[in-house]
């Protein structure tokens, strides 16, 4: 009995924890994002992404990199503008939470410059075809939502 009210607390304690980290550190605990964060990392957004805020992060899994074709990822690492591109486009300025687009299908504006097509009339909301597997992780500066696939914008979707 008492050892459950301890890891009561202790869930409440990391709880308040990832409440206070911002994007990046709440990628990092989560340690399901470590191809998310080398690539913020290597497209020089990590001060952009601990900035004032609030964002809204379409963060794809690792799983989802490890899904891009062959070669993309690594070209995309080592071209620094393109990569921040598509970074920037799995970003939306503002907090929007998964209730704020239940649903709704509506198209946003990301920080890329081009929209991201949210569905959130099914099921399962998407994003430009992704599925959002978890939503509403809270961040000190924002919010993540949790993406099975890595979104690119229209312009790398012309270039391939």
């Amino acid at each position: 009995m008492h050892h459950g009210a301890d890891e009561a607390k202790k869930t409440e304690a990391s709880a308040d924890a990832m409440m206070k980290a911002d994007i990046v550190d709440t990628a990092v605990a989560a340690d399901d994002f470590n191809t998310l964060v080398t690539a913020v990392q290597a497209a020089g957004l990590v001060e952009t992404l601990k900035g004032d805020g609030p964002f809204t992060v379409f963060a794809p899994t690792d799983a989802a990199f490890a899904a891009l074709p062959e070669g993309a990822l690594d070209s995309l690492l080592a071209n620094k503008d393109q990569l921040a591109a598509v970074l920037t486009y799995h970003v939306v300025p503002g907090k929007v939470m998964a209730a704020d687009i239940a649903g709704k299908s509506l198209n946003v504006a990301t920080v890329q410059g081009s929209e991201v097509a949210i569905d959130a009339t099914g099921d399962a909301p998407t994003i430009n075809g992704a599925t959002i597997v978890t939503t509403d992780v809270e961040a000190s500066n924002g919010v993540i939502h949790i993406i099975d696939a890595v979104i690119l914008p229209p312009a790398e979707e012309a270039a391939e």
